[in-house]
């Protein structure tokens, strides 16, 4: 089985890239295509992501599974293809929500996905790349970067390939070049 971690800013084409892998796995290796969403609506702007989102894979045959805490509890099957979108926000939700995990959400994360790729599945991650603005921001979202550097640093060694991609363009981190388009 595998693990690939994808990153890449805002509108990077990270989320298109992580599809296309994960559609591309699941037609290599079958099982179940499932879709991990972790984003909790809460505005309009979240809400125009979400539908964003489900528009882009339409008519792909992923299964949606809504899990915006507690990743390591998500029902899957050996051979499944699971496409986790994305780490960001699922962080937020363990750090800042009722029902997350609060302080120990990195290990809750990291133990999650370590759970998952011991299943038996292929996991597409995607994250975001929030640290490269040079910006100082007050304590609790500096503690949240530290926080996502942390879960994308382990992910990052336990993965077989690690991508960032920019302006559509996937940078291969670690692993091999696989072309997807």
């Amino acid at each position: 089985m595998s693990m690939l971690l994808i990153s890449g800013g805002s509108g990077s084409g990270k989320s298109e890239y992580a599809e296309a892998r994960a559609v591309r796995l699941h037609a290599e290796h079958g099982g179940a295509l499932v879709y991990a969403a972790t984003m909790l609506v809460r505005d309009e702007e979240s809400r125009r992501r979400v539908e964003r989102h489900r528009h882009m894979r339409e008519g792909k045959g992923f299964v949606t599974k809504e899990i915006p805490f507690h990743i390591g509890e998500l029902s899957v099957d050996p051979g499944d293809t699971v496409l986790i979108e994305c780490l960001s926000n699922l962080l937020a939700n363990e750090m800042y929500e009722k029902g997350g995990s609060g302080d120990i959400c990195c290990e809750t994360i990291v133990n999650g996905i370590r759970r998952l790729s011991s299943q038996g599945v292929h996991l597409v991650i995607v994250t975001n790349e929030v640290f490269s603005d040079g910006l100082l921001y007050d304590d609790s979202t500096m503690r949240y970067i530290r926080r996502l550097g942390a879960v994308n640093a382990a992910l990052a060694a336990m993965a077989d390939e690690v991508l960032e991609v920019a302006a559509g363009i996937p940078l291969v981190r670690k692993g091999e070049r696989t072309a997807c388009f």
